[in-house]
């Protein structure tokens, strides 16, 4: 039998790296950026997918929180502090900021697509 050596196993690797990373964008995850400024979400609506992780930064120069009742519920967010949460189901998430509860927005998370060749 012959010994292919690790010249075989390292190829492969490489090969699977390039393959996987040849993937559509549309099959990986998103982040997607939030920003709070002037006492405002903006985008105020978003739309996202299962699995898709928003980030909301603050760019007030006062604290606001990031809230949705029974879902996620940030720290104080400083000055360019931020806050992130990964969407694990599908539906509308309304939040607000917890110290300021006019400001207000909302996510939107679709189901994830199907995977190629899976059967429905």
């Amino acid at each position: 039998m012959k010994n292919f050596g690790t010249g075989r196993g390292a190829f492969a690797a490489a090969l699977l790296l390039a393959l996987v990373s040849a993937l559509p964008a549309a099959a990986r995850a998103a982040e997607i950026a939030v920003k709070i400024d002037n006492f405002v979400f903006t985008p105020q609506k978003i739309t996202v997918k299962v699995g898709d992780t928003v980030t909301w930064t603050n760019a007030d120069d006062i604290p606001h929180l990031v809230v949705a009742t029974g879902h996620f519920r940030s720290q104080a967010l400083d000055t360019d502090d931020k806050y992130s949460f990964t969407f694990t189901a599908p539906g509308t998430f309304e939040y607000f900021c917890g110290l300021h509860p006019q400001m207000t927005g909302s996510v939107v998370v679709e189901a994830a697509a199907p995977k190629a060749g899976a059967t429905q």
